[in-house]
């Protein structure tokens, strides 16, 4: 089974190719627009592997929550490629993405929403599989609901950006694991079986899952909620 995969939901963006459980995974240069660097990334993994976009199974891409230009990017690539090659696409979130790489157990993934909040998903994972405990939200940091029962993690960029949340979350007994954000190898791993029960669907009905329905803020309402300029 093919699988290329796509992430540009926070400033890590990368591709991957999964095939039959093998991952090629290529990462956008820092510093420079997803835009300009995803195709041709793109281009060259697949030149790499020796297949072309027809050989797909499918393309699965992050859905989000994250940046909303880059959550539109993923999407319009992924869209754009199965069209052009008849092939399904399969959504992944960027938070089960994350809990992924945490490991088995029962994770929290806490991603920098910008505007003085934070996504959060709670997760319980084991053997590569994601199970999403409630809903996603979108939260100042203060105000994040954390569990009361011992035994969590937290993974993602949100309590380095925000200390009262990494205080609390210190406070409450949850270790923090620095440093993952959503991948494309991630995205891949999670698609794979999904895929194979038949679950891609329509490149039109792909979309962005932004959670929060204002997309900006001014930058006055930013500050006055404790937020960034």
């Amino acid at each position: 089974m093919l699988i290329l995969a796509l992430e540009t939901s926070t400033e890590l963006g990368s591709c991957a190719l999964w095939r039959d459980g093998v991952v090629l995974e290529r990462r956008c240069p820092a510093g420079q627009a997803h835009s300009a660097t995803l195709l041709p990334l793109i281009r060259e993994l697949l030149g790499e592997a020796g297949v072309g976009v027809a050989a797909l199974d499918a393309i699965a891409f992050g859905a989000g929550p994250g940046a909303f230009t880059g959550l539109r990017i993923a999407c319009g690539a992924a869209q754009g490629l199965a069209v052009a090659a008849d092939r399904p696409v399969l959504p992944v979130t960027s938070l089960e993405a994350m809990a992924l790489q945490a490991g088995d157990g029962q994770v929290l993934a806490l991603l920098d929403a910008r505007m003085g909040e934070v996504y959060i998903g709670r997760y319980q994972v084991a053997g590569g599989d994601c199970r999403l405990q409630g809903e996603i939200h979108v939260l100042p940091p203060a105000a994040l609901p954390l569990p009361e029962t011992g035994g969590w993690r937290a993974c993602g960029n949100a309590p380095a950006a925000y200390p009262v949340l990494d205080e609390r979350l210190r406070a409450a007994s949850i270790a923090i694991l620095p440093g993952i954000l959503p991948t494309a190898a991630a995205v891949a791993a999670l698609a794979a079986p999904r895929v194979a029960r038949g679950e891609g669907i329509d490149a039109a009905l792909a979309a962005p899952l932004y959670v929060r329905d204002k997309v900006a803020k001014t930058v006055a309402e930013r500050l006055s909620e404790g937020g960034r300029a």
